[in-house]
């Protein structure tokens, strides 16, 4: 197959495909959605499904917060708001715009229903007025305004789950407003403004780590082959199976997102450790006496099972992936593991073609100390011989002490986990949490009870008070929006507009005010009632403080609910995209373990095919079980937290680390299909495959580790866990794979 004629055909199929891919080249699109992070198998999301159909998308705002020292109570400040929110109202896509600058409420009287302005600043007087009302109004203060009378609050509430090129074209317009206007002071959070910004960031990305995967690349490989040959053919080698990767996702219409950050670095490090392989062999039978053209063709055709399977059991890690219930990670996962094969197809058909053009006749000269190498494994596996009780009884001390450190991690994360928490984005959404009550929404949905007509009866309202009060208490959450929140207002509105009459009406009068409420339904910002009544929501906002305390809330939610809250009138359930997301990270356990499960089981298979021994199957399987569970308890020391974002880093690592083992055992195949004794195919295969190994997880760990100068936090942890992951997979493949394979002997032997 690898013959020069052959080697040259193949070279001219790679070279004319992706030719083909520059003249009709794939439109480049890069993409963030929010949702692609929800579990798509969990009834919690067809339940969110249904509820935003019945009432809105409950993420579908940005937060504007408009500023002024010392206050914003002045005329010209308030005017130029106004005027910006009109400008606003008018945009495409933007179905609402709430604020205190144009709210009016209601006021009952027995010459019938007038409407008021909350904030009216039309002379010095009447300012004064809405001033002294506003910040002792618990509605408010806090919620539309900031306590220090700094801000004001606006809430544009965009089109219903806008697309995301048509909400980045809001966002650009909404910014020209605000760089227009002479305010001197705004802040903005929200849907739109974050996956712009992540796009940004994610483009920025990309770009920054595609060249430095390059650059480390030329480095390791003039500093392992000291040639220009050997720096040209893997560089244009790696580079052709990045380009058919990135465009088969393009192709197929997969934009690039946050995860594809990861993919320029992984797929090099991944065909640079295959090239090694390679290379590395070609020049050892050069240095025997063979032929350019015979090492050529022996050196691929001997190793291309071995880095095949290499390749392949990475590429299931990945594909593993697909099984989880996560769509980004079911679909990086996806195109990773193609990725890998497709770089394996472009390392054996341009690998070899360029050899044979641009290497020279005798390469064996070019190379490092192989001598050296040699006495340096032997060395080490005769240490090993003589110490493989303490081998094992440390690899064991080491793990349990591990296995201590990973009980200490714990399951949290945030809507933003993926950028630092000092970034400009990080630090707006922080502002609303401190000064508007929160930036994450918070939704519950309202169905009337058994022992119940509708959801306006008062004795409902009467419990759902009861709720509402517990929430803002205990969530520390902003204004909520209830169907109690419409009967409030209508009581304060039958009182005059009286700030203490916001509050549940007595049985007199609720009975006057309700043939207020349909009409009051009708003009309320957001809706809170179905059709009949008979369901609703709770909408507010509160600060995002991770999935850990969420969950220990919703726990003392439900408790206070059960216990004091009467379920015959009125039931309640969690729902929104802030629950979905907690809940994504909660079942990182699930997904891990599916993924790890699937990878195990690929790999037992593998090597049972290879020995046709289950038990062989079971200990190649502990070295690699080794460096996951260190892995994990590096996470507990370091206190790196467990979430959505860091659990999959297990299947990718075990995907990437058992290629050292592969390679191991095959080589160790090899030697005893040649006759040789159990103990000196074990040594040879030290010898012979132990400099390739380290040479290419040094390679390996070396690409990762770029990884940890990215500002995304799945892919700052990629490289930081890969790498240890990496780091301890050398040492179990090295020195405990040795010792259980001779023990593994010892105990048949004496069977």
């Amino acid at each position: 197959m690898f013959k020069k004629n052959n080697s040259f055909f193949l070279l001219g199929i790679s070279m004319t495909l992706t030719l083909a891919i520059f003249l009709f080249q794939p439109k480049v699109a890069f993409d963030y959605d929010f949702e692609s992070f929800f579990p798509q198998d969990d009834n919690e999301l067809f339940f969110y499904q249904s509820f935003r159909e019945n009432f809105e998308n409950d993420n579908d705002y940005l937060l504007i917060a408009l500023g002024r020292n010392p206050d914003v109570f002045d005329s010209g400040f308030l005017n130029a708001s106004m005027a910006l929110v009109q400008e606003m109202k008018q945009l495409k896509d933007v179905d609402d715009v709430i604020s205190l600058l144009d709210l009016e409420e209601p006021i009952i009287s027995p010459f019938g229903i007038s409407n008021a302005k909350v904030l009216d600043w039309n002379g010095q007087e009447a300012l004064n007025k809405s001033q002294k009302q506003i910040l002792n109004s618990e509605q408010w203060n806090g919620n539309l305004i900031s306590k220090d009378s700094k801000y004001l609050l606006v809430i544009v509430k965009n089109r219903q789950q806008i697309k995301k090129e048509d909400g980045d074209l809001l966002y650009q317009n909404i910014q020209a407003l605000l760089a227009d206007s002479d305010i001197e002071l705004i802040h903005s959070a929200g849907k739109i403004k974050a996956q712009g910004e992540f796009v940004s960031l994610l483009q920025a990305e990309f770009s920054f780590f595609l060249g430095l995967s390059f650059l480390l690349i030329v480095v390791v490989l003039f500093l392992v082959f000291r040639s220009w040959w050997g720096i040209l053919i893997p560089v244009i080698a790696l580079a052709i199976g990045i380009i058919w990767t990135i465009s088969f996702s393009l192709y197929t219409g997969k934009a690039l997102d946050i995860m594809s950050v990861m993919q320029p670095t992984i797929l090099s490090v991944i065909g640079l450790a295959a090239l090694v392989h390679f290379f590395n062999y070609f020049i050892n039978l050069s240095r025997k006496g063979l032929p350019k053209h015979q090492a050529i063709e022996q050196a691929f055709s001997q190793l291309v099972f071995a880095v095949f399977l290499t390749c392949l059991t990475t590429a299931l890690g990945f594909i593993s992936l697909y099984f989880t219930s996560i769509p980004s990670l079911k679909y990086f996962g996806l195109y990773t593991g193609i990725g890998v094969m497709l770089m394996f197809v472009s390392v054996i058909t341009v690998g070899p073609g360029l050899l044979y053009i641009f290497s020279p006749q005798n390469p064996a000269l070019l190379s490092y100390n192989e001598n050296r190498w040699r006495i340096g494994m032997r060395r080490i596996f005769i240490w090993i011989l003589g110490h493989q009780r303490t081998v094992l009884v440390s690899f064991t001390i080491i793990s349990i002490l591990f296995l201590f450190a990973a009980s200490r991690v714990q399951i949290n994360g945030y809507i933003l986990d993926n950028l630092p928490r000092d970034h400009e984005l990080m630090e707006e959404f922080r502002f609303f949490d401190e000064e508007f009550g929160g930036s994450k929404p918070l939704e519950f949905y309202l169905e009337v009870g058994e022992k119940a007509e509708d959801l306006l009866e008062l004795e409902v309202l009467r419990e759902l008070n009861r709720l509402e009060d517990f929430i803002k208490h205990n969530y520390q959450s902003a204004a909520l929006l209830s169907p109690l929140t419409i009967v409030k207002k209508l009581n304060q509105s039958q009182n005059s507009g009286n700030e203490k009459a916001y509050t549940i009406p007595s049985q007199g009068q609720f009975l006057r005010l309700k043939d207020y409420i349909p009409n009051a339904i009708g003009v309320f910002p957001s809706k809170v009632l179905s059709e009949d009544f008979r369901q609703g929501r709770i909408s507010t906002r509160t600060e995002d403080f991770g999935s850990k305390k969420s969950k220990q809330l919703n726990e003392e939610f439900f408790e206070f609910f059960d216990s004091e809250i009467n379920s015959e009138v009125l039931k309640v359930k969690l729902t929104g995209t802030s629950h979905l997301i907690d809940i994504s990270h909660e079942s990182v356990t699930w997904q891990m373990a599916k993924g790890l499960g699937l990878a195990f089981l690929i790999v037992a298979i593998i090597m049972g095919f290879l020995f046709k021994s289950w038990r062989i199957s079971t200990i190649v399987l502990v070295p690699n079980i080794i460096p996951l569970l260190w892995m994990l308890g590096m996470m507990g020391i370091l206190g790196i937290e467990m979430k959505l974002t860091t659990a999959i880093l297990f299947t990718v690592a075990f995907g990437i680390a058992v290629d050292d083992s592969i390679h191991f055992m095959s080589k160790f195949k090899i030697e005893l299909n040649k006759g040789s004794s159990w103990i000196y195919a074990i040594k040879r295969t030290f010898i012979e495959t132990g400099k390739a190994i380290i040479l290419t997880s040094a390679i390996l760990v070396s690409g990762f580790s770029i990884l940890v100068f990215s500002q995304f936090g799945v892919t700052y942890y990629s490289g930081l866990l890969i790498s240890m992951a990496l780091v301890f997979a050398v040492l179990a493949d090295l020195i405990l794979l040795p010792v259980l394979l001779i023990q593994l002997q010892n105990n048949l032997k004496r069977k």
